[in-house]
Formats: structure tokens, sequence, C-alpha cells
């Protein structure tokens, strides 16, 4: 399983890459291989601002849909839109490629929630 250790993490499996104010949002490695084959990445919410673990769009795989958590209060500034004609890099690339949303958030105290590597590890069983 792989766990990148300069990322952050949710409990809902998301992590989270931090660079200037900007939060790069994706699921984890973990949360693909539990889906399966991903099909269809939906987020229709680009340009708001919303709440932390509000929906901000879904992810549907063979087997299931998944609705997908905002990890961080913010503006969603961009989506992936490589993943509408190649959905299947979350599986191939969680942590690269495959990337979701960038955040532009609005209250970094939420980053202290978030969850370092051996804490999500630990989440996991891994």
């Amino acid at each position: 399983m792989n766990i990148p250790e300069n990322l952050k993490y949710t409990k809902d499996h998301e992590w989270i890459k931090i660079e200037d104010g900007i939060a790069t949002v994706g699921v984890t490695d973990f949360a693909q291989s539990e889906l399966g084959d991903i099909v269809y990445v939906e987020v229709e919410t680009v340009d708001e601002t919303m709440d932390r673990e509000e929906v901000f769009g879904t992810v549907e795989a063979v087997k299931t849909v998944s609705d997908l958590f905002l990890p961080l209060s913010g503006e969603i500034v961009e989506f992936n839109e490589n993943l509408e004609e190649e959905p299947e890099k979350v599986n191939s690339d969680p942590y690269g490629e495959g990337w979701m949303i960038k955040i532009k958030y609005s209250n970094p105290e939420e980053l202290e929630d978030l969850l370092d590597a051996a804490a999500y590890k630990e989440i996991i069983g891994a």
C-alpha cells in the first residue's frame, strides 16, 4: 500500500498536498483499491466556496458510487479535467495524474485536523 509521507490524509481516504495556500486533493491508494475500477469522476463544484466535509463530487466504480468529501473549507479552483476522458488515472496514479481538485483553502487551522501518514496507516490497518 502506497502512503506517501509528504502528504496529509483524512479518515474519508483522501490525500491532501499543500502548496502556497492551495490544497491538491485526491483519493488514496487504499481508497482506489477498495473501490475497484473507476469509470467516472464527477465534480460540478468548481468556483464554489464550500465547508469542510461537504460533498464536492462523486466517484463511480464498476461496483459502487461514492461521495467525495471536502477535506478543507474553501473555494474549489480547479478540477482535473483529464479525469473526464481517463478516470482510470485514479486507479493507476492516485497521487499523481489521478488528482481530483485544487482548493484555495480559507481556514488554515483545519490543517491541524488532517492525519499524517502514520495516523492514516493506523486507520486502514497498514
